[in-house]
């Protein structure tokens, strides 16, 4: 019951803390008059052209393929750290097979991106 209690006032008090500051800087913050040079949008110092640059698609595949392949890497790492552990456990050989599947997948996957020819900007 005190958990609870005390999980439940924690979330009142951050609740409370952090629409407190809200209202401070509402009420303590700069006010801002809207006008048209304000509104406008800004670009490297240069006044905004109507011609829309259209980003190549190979940008945005780029930016996925190495958030996955970061991802995975990432979680290699905590898999060397406890390796030891599951080795005095006993469960050494399953883990150690299931990283070697994970890491035959982030291969097949590093693979085909390569194949693909994903990473190609010609």
């Amino acid at each position: 019951m005190t958990a609870l209690f005390a999980i439940l006032f924690l979330i009142f008090f951050v609740l409370c803390f952090g629409a407190l500051l809200l209202g401070l800087a509402y009420i303590l913050g700069p006010k801002k008059s809207p006008n048209a040079i304000k509104s406008s949008s800004y670009e490297c110092g240069l006044p905004s052209s109507e011609q829309v640059n259209n980003v190549p698609v190979k940008y945005y595949l780029t930016a996925i393929l190495f958030i996955i392949f970061d991802i995975e890497v990432i979680f290699i790492y905590p898999w060397a750290v406890a390796y030891k552990d599951f080795l005095t456990a006993g469960w050494g050989l399953y883990i150690l097979v299931a990283m070697l599947i994970f890491i035959a997948l982030f291969l097949y996957g590093l693979i085909w991106e390569i194949r693909s020819k994903a990473l190609d900007w010609h």
